[in-house]
């Protein structure tokens, strides 16, 4: 073989082989759940996150990476894998504000939003997210009580971890966004711990129903207590207008029995006296005698007419 025919053959060895890297590496693939980042000789090009086929300058000039769109779920404090549980306790004890030990676990999901940072930005995008997660439980954990950890501050304590979890994921840049965090589990760590907050926990419920019952009763008594002071005012009100009335009524009818009596003042004078007997004395029998007035007089008149029918029935018995 002569060896201008050999560097023939080279040379079209070469380019079935350049022309074969060319036709494989100038076109690929982004599917619905991906996205990809161009990278032209080494450096970050563009970001493609439209699905289907697209096409680049062949390699090594230009590169693809691609990473997933879907959403991922980072778990601190545990691992579940295949349906087994493990848990990391050293890694979830922690104090809360009014220095108690818990032990909290949690999920986080998160998602790729920049590509490009996702994978330059830093060595292991991941190691920091979990590292921000623990520091951003701690610290809200570390200023919350222990009450608002175990019991009804839970959706308050994940509202501060999350939003401080997202201030520390931009601050460090790495493409990362977070989309949810949800506590697990918040417990004691120990049995022996626990009864004991048990217990507490039942004398504080017990203290909040007594305080309930009691100002139950005090709402309950108040208001019968307003319910008769108002009673006792309208009652009141109701007598001042009627004595108000009647005092009005006693003054017209004094100033008509003044003017009577400025007419005729010995005639008023003895209706008054009469009048005033007989309001004193309603039941009494009066008799006006026209004399001096040195003997007194009895008349048992009444006392007769009421004996007098007994008196006759027995006259006409002896008769019949």
């Amino acid at each position: 073989m002569s060896l201008r025919r050999l560097l023939v053959l080279t040379g079209l060895g070469f380019g079935v082989i350049v022309l074969g890297i060319v036709g494989l590496t100038s076109w690929y693939t982004v599917d619905e759940s991906d996205q990809a980042v161009i990278l032209t000789l080494g450096k970050v090009d563009t970001a493609v996150i439209e699905p289907g086929l697209h096409f680049k300058l062949p390699w090594p000039i230009q590169d693809v990476e691609k990473l997933s769109k879907e959403t991922f779920s980072l778990q601190f404090g545990y691992e579940e894998k295949d349906g087994t549980l493990k848990e990391f306790p050293e890694e979830t004890k922690m104090i809360t504000g009014d220095e108690n030990i818990v032990l909290a676990d949690m999920v986080v999901q998160w998602r790729i939003t920049e590509p490009a940072k996702y994978l330059y930005n830093a060595i292991d995008p991941q190691e920091i997210l979990y590292n921000a997660t623990s520091a951003s439980l701690r610290s809200i954990i570390g200023s919350s009580k222990i009450d608002d950890a175990l019991t009804s501050g839970k959706a308050e304590i994940e509202a501060e971890v999350r939003e401080l979890l997202t201030t520390l994921i931009e601050k460090y840049d790495v493409g990362i966004s977070i989309s949810s965090v949800k506590l697990q589990d918040v417990e004691l760590p120990n049995e022996e711990v626990r009864r004991a907050f048990t217990n507490v926990t039942d004398a504080r419920e017990t203290m909040n129903t007594k305080i309930n019952e009691a100002n139950k009763y005090y709402n309950k008594r108040s208001q019968e207590a307003e319910g008769e002071k108002d009673a006792l005012i309208s009652k009141a009100e109701g007598d001042r207008t009627a004595r108000i009335e009647q005092a009005k009524g006693d003054v017209a009818r004094f100033n008509a029995l003044y003017s009577e009596y400025v007419k005729a003042p010995d005639i008023m004078r003895k209706r008054l006296v009469l009048e005033t007997l007989e309001s004193v004395l309603p039941h009494a029998e009066i008799y006006i005698m026209n004399d001096d007035g040195n003997t007194m007089k009895y008349f048992p008149i009444r006392p007769m007419e009421k004996q007098a029918p007994p008196a006759q029935a027995e006259g006409s018995e002896k008769n019949e």
